[in-house]
């Protein structure tokens, strides 16, 4: 029952994850479309990059803490990305730049939507398989 309870925290903070990248997603649309002033949008899409890199860390340790190896190997690349963006300093959006960098910005967070979506389908594989286990087990 344990496994099937750490597959569920699994695809909630999955959902959390999907989430903020989508929410950044659309501030960076919003400014595309000229919805929102760059300074905004900015603000926005920085104040939830740190949330994001702490969520993404927690995943991964709740994956290798749960002894899940398989899932931890396929999340270091993505935590990997955001602690080098950490280390170098390049995990905010520059005001000044973002009209520069805009499409490089949407490019990387459609990236991380996929990596994320591929995460949760393979989690909730996960989830169904070990519930269907364990009703196995019971009979």
């Amino acid at each position: 029952m344990g496994d099937l309870f750490a597959w569920l925290l699994f695809f909630f903070v999955l959902i959390a994850l999907l989430a903020i990248v989508v929410y950044q997603l659309m501030c960076l649309a919003d400014l595309e479309f000229d919805y929102i002033n760059p300074y905004d949008s900015a603000s926005r899409i920085n104040k939830t990059v740190m949330p994001e890199f702490i969520t993404q860390g927690i995943l991964s340790v709740l994956y290798l803490i749960s002894g899940h190896w398989f899932m931890s190997l396929l999340s270091v690349p993505y935590l990997y990305y955001n602690v080098r963006l950490y280390t170098r300093r390049q995990h905010l959006i520059d005001v000044t730049e973002i009209f520069n960098l805009l499409n490089w910005e949407k490019k990387q967070r459609l990236f991380k939507l996929g990596y994320l979506i591929f995460l949760l389908f393979l989690s909730l594989f996960w989830m169904i398989w070990s519930a269907l286990e364990e009703d196995e087990h019971d009979f």
